[in-house]
């Protein structure tokens, strides 16, 4: 069938036929239900791509504290001269910070970057998936799977970026208009002092609009949630495929809301368990650390202030990502699937009714 912009398109991405035997169900028992059948394709892609995850991850902290040691060096010196001469001292003076802060910016933005490949890699992965379970449902292996996925993996990729860079920038405008409230600079709107009431003024500015802002962010996420199947499986570009996720969940946003606010208090919470559930860890690797740097408490703090959230960031592809993907994947399935239905329904109307 020719695509004329209106009518769907055949999915050739990944190399599936137009023959379907088994349909899975909708919702997310659907999804849940193309993992458990795919479940060593899938799951074993998963854990390939999280162990790959997790050295890479390892290898991006480990370089900044590699990177960092001397400065952590001089801030011991430091602070060891000014106690033996009981002097007060402030730790990081001495332009011990600025090092400290630009290795940190340089491994937060590697980190980003490798999240965005994950995360790309995964929903592609996972809507190939689900798409060979709607057309063909015959045998999948991992290795079958990556090949199918690998060619529109830069679309997707491009597609991700689009929508962290669209969210980013709305939850940065939140954090912005939250600053700038504390710090009294909105005319009119003053922060409460200590023990004071709030004016509703403040209450309505600089609480309920910054998180109102704030909250506009994962709606527009899940609006776009479609996106990356659709440029995987359709063959669209980055914009067109961000279009069409927005056109596709104009008429469920309800089940668009629902579905993403199900899969993201599952991530939150895991995170938050598995932060929690690491904290002993955070201990022996500040002993370790205390060893490796000959008691330097400051290089040990900094350790053991991000291994749980390291922990739990890592954990997350293995334990949560295939839920996300497969909902979303399986979201994008129903929604085309209603689209279509839609389209042969007007068409068989207008036949009639000639």
């Amino acid at each position: 069938m020719a695509h004329d912009g209106k009518q769907p398109t055949v999915r050739v991405a990944d190399g599936i036929g137009d023959n379907p035997v088994e349909r899975p169900g909708a919702g997310i028992g659907g999804a849940l239900g193309v993992v458990r059948r795919y479940r060593r394709a899938l799951y074993g892609f998963t854990l390939r791509v999280s162990a790959l995850t997790a050295v890479l991850g390892c290898v991006i902290v480990a370089g900044g504290f590699a990177a960092t040691w001397d400065t952590f060096e001089a801030v011991r010196d430091y602070a060891d001269s000014n106690i033996a001469n009981e002097d007060s001292y402030v730790a990081y003076a001495d332009g011990g910070m600025s090092p400290l802060v630009r290795v940190g910016a340089v491994v937060s933005l590697l980190l980003f970057v490798l999240a965005l490949l994950v995360v790309s890699v995964l929903h592609a992965a996972y809507a190939v998936g689900d798409s060979h379970a709607r057309r063909d449902g015959g045998p999948l292996a991992t290795r079958e799977l990556w090949r199918r996925t690998r060619p529109r993996f830069p679309a997707a990729l491009a597609v991700n970026a689009l929508t962290g860079l669209a969210v980013g920038a709305i939850e940065v405008t939140g954090l912005v208009l939250w600053g700038l409230i504390q710090s009294s600079d909105v005319p009119g709107v003053e922060p409460p002092y200590l023990h004071e009431t709030a004016t509703p003024q403040y209450t309505l500015v600089g609480w309920v609009l910054p998180i109102a802002v704030g909250c506009l962010g994962p709606l527009l996420y899940f609006r776009l949630s479609a996106a990356t199947a659709e440029s995987v499986l359709e063959r669209h570009s980055p914009f067109v495929a961000l279009h069409r996720s927005w056109v596709l969940t104009r008429h469920a946003r309800w089940r668009t809301l629902g579905v993403g606010t199900l899969v993201t208090v599952a991530a939150v919470s895991v995170f938050g368990l598995a932060r929690y559930a690491a904290a002993p860890l955070a201990h022996l690797a500040g002993l370790g650390m205390l060893w490796l740097s000959d008691g330097n408490v400051w290089i040990t703090g900094v350790l053991v202030m991000i291994l749980p959230t390291a922990v739990a960031l890592l954990l997350l592809p293995p334990v949560v990502m295939p839920l996300v993907c497969a909902v979303f994947a399986h979201l994008h399935g129903d929604l085309r699937a209603r689209e279509e239905a839609t389209m042969q329904a007007d068409t068989s109307s207008s036949i009639l009714h000639r």
